[in-house]
């Protein structure tokens, strides 16, 4: 009987020495994460970091918003530039001419043509309003602009 007596004690003492080591296993990982707090219980440090989480998501929110509306205020200023060369008499030398389309995110701002002659240079601007002239037409050019505008700021995005 004082066999089984000695591997009943064995047993409990390596099973003791296992939960011993256990617990100081669970002591110093509690004291790594309460270390450099004044509060020292888990619970309180609990709640402090969730009070952190929902202070983080209102300001995540709040910076969501405030980046949508400098995004919508971007779209109002001039994003799409075109510029055409060109030449539109035969009697002069070069592609002294050009057509520049100035154009917001909604394909909204100004037309200006600088046609050069022997006699002068005319300069004449028009209205743009979601990529269609609103007084007069556009001529084949001006839309050709308009055109390349677009597509710079379609390769624009591409490379982003």
């Amino acid at each position: 009987m004082t066999i089984v007596v000695w591997v009943l004690l064995s047993i409990f003492f390596v099973w003791m020495g296992f939960l011993t080591f256990l617990f100081w296993s669970l002591y110093r990982h509690y004291n790594t994460i309460v270390k450099g707090t004044t509060k020292k219980t888990l619970q309180s440090l609990l709640e402090d970091i969730l009070k952190r989480d929902e202070k983080t998501k209102e300001d995540i929110a709040l910076l969501s918003k405030r980046c949508d509306t400098i995004e919508l205020d971007g779209k109002m200023h001039i994003q799409k530039i075109g510029l055409l060369r060109f030449n539109p008499f035969h009697d002069t030398g070069g592609d002294q001419s050009f057509i520049l389309a100035l154009v917001d995110g909604h394909d909204t701002g100004v037309v200006i043509s600088g046609l050069y002659s022997r006699s002068g240079t005319r300069w004449y601007a028009k209205k743009v309003q979601n990529g269609k002239s609103l007084d007069h037409e556009l001529s084949e050019e001006e839309a050709q602009a308009l055109k390349q505008a677009e597509k710079v700021e379609k390769t624009e995005k591409e490379k982003k």
